[in-house]
């Protein structure tokens, strides 16, 4: 688990809005980044890894099947470029019968593919 750490963007802007009011506002501006550092650390000694202010990214959805991986890709190239002379063969040996067979086969090996169990 990682630890949260100060929004560094934000206390950079805090730092140089300080410079710009003048030495008038630096007691402000102390209370304001003891205040920061104290909700960091607390946040940090409660195990959470966000604190409140920040809320925590959103969690990934389910992983839907799609051609994003090499091997889906690989797969579906290696598909499309085998039907073009697997169906011809077919149609030529056994006619209409042996195209459906065929067609069927490498939409049943794509189906598998997409529904094989993910690692990771």
């Amino acid at each position: 688990m990682t630890t949260p750490s100060l929004p560094r963007d934000e206390l950079k802007a805090a730092l140089a809005a300080r410079q710009e009011l003048g030495h008038e506002y630096d007691d402000a501006f102390v209370e304001s980044l003891a205040e920061r550092i104290e909700q960091t650390l607390a946040v940090r000694a409660a195990g959470h890894p966000y604190p409140a202010a920040y809320p925590a990214p959103p969690a990934p959805g389910p992983r839907r099947a799609s051609y994003g991986g090499g091997a889906d890709l690989a797969l579906a190239i290696i598909s499309m470029v085998a039907a073009i002379p697997l169906s011809a063969i077919a149609v030529v040996n056994a006619g209409t019968g042996g195209l459906f067979i065929v067609l069927t086969a490498i939409v049943l090996i794509n189906f598998a593919h997409v529904l094989r169990p993910r690692r990771g």
